[in-house]
């Protein structure tokens, strides 16, 4: 039987193999600068970070070492959002509270020293944010461990970082709401039939249709997330093929890697819950 820690590598490596999921890497499709295999090794990379989650690390010491792995291949960044959802969902699963109401229980504990092991995982990796408002120049995240003083000088928690980035990321607005889409698609990913491969798609192209991709809107535009969510409901509705729409969005760099990330992270709950491989 699978651990936590097991389940939560298992959930990586399952996210990047469904597919079609238009705009993302996937086992047909790669982009021009990040492959298949580097998600593959990224995610074997990642194992000790979610060990140590699952072992009683404190959540931003493992994440950091997650990240830290997971940046071992020549992709350089494949999970990093993911990981920041299954990171505390390990910790969770790991104490018996993942229930929405105990993984939000676990977040609002993460400490300041958190917060250091989150901004220093930028040192290892390039993630794509926008510029912060100029008072919190000091708190931009590229900063990585230069961050640290000015995290502790403001008493700054992980989920305090988190709040300050939930009405434009939405990852952060996962830890602010008691991790509630991930929970909502893990109960789509069990009531779906199928390979895993396709649920994981279906799943995929019901959160997008519900709600802009916040990584389209920083990379792309707000008018690109828009068509991104309204081109993923005309694929439900019968519309397009999503094959199709997978080939134009990788070919336009258009990729919903936020709604990745948040798949990842009901994998992992429906893993958990007793999602059969």
């Amino acid at each position: 039987m699978r651990d936590p820690a097991e389940n939560a590598q298992l959930a990586l490596l399952l996210e990047v193999t469904g597919t079609p999921k238009p705009g993302n890497v996937d086992r047909r499709r790669d982009h021009e600068n990040l492959r298949f295999e580097q998600f593959m090794a990224g995610a074997v990379g990642a194992f000790e970070g979610l060990r140590a989650a699952a072992d009683g690390e404190p959540i931003g010491r493992a994440f950091e070492w997650a990240v830290e792995g997971m940046a071992d291949q020549s992709g350089g960044n494949t999970q990093f959002g993911a990981l920041l959802l299954t990171v505390p969902l390990v910790r969770a699963a790991a104490t018996h509270r993942l229930t929405p109401d105990g993984v939000a229980k676990t977040v609002r504990r993460t400490t300041v020293d958190d917060a250091c092991g989150f901004y220093r995982a930028f040192e290892h990796v390039d993630v794509a944010v926008d510029d912060p408002p100029e008072d919190l120049a000091a708190l931009d995240v590229r900063r990585g461990a230069a961050a640290v003083e000015t995290l502790r000088g403001r008493e700054m928690t992980l989920y305090d970082v988190m709040e300050r980035s939930a009405d434009h990321d939405g990852v952060a607005a996962e830890w602010l709401s008691g991790f509630e889409r991930s929970f909502e698609a893990a109960t789509w990913l069990l009531e779906n039939s199928g390979p895993i491969d396709r649920r994981v798609s279906r799943t995929f192209l019901r959160l997008l249709a519900d709600e802009e991709d916040t990584f389209v809107v920083t990379r792309n535009g707000a008018d690109a997330a828009a068509e991104a969510t309204e081109r993923a409901r005309a694929v439900l509705d019968g519309a397009e093929d999503a094959d199709a729409l997978a080939g134009e969005f990788v070919d336009r760099d258009i990729n919903p890697g936020t709604t990745a990330d948040i798949v990842a992270g009901a994998l992992f709950v429906a893993l958990e819950r007793g999602l059969v491989v």
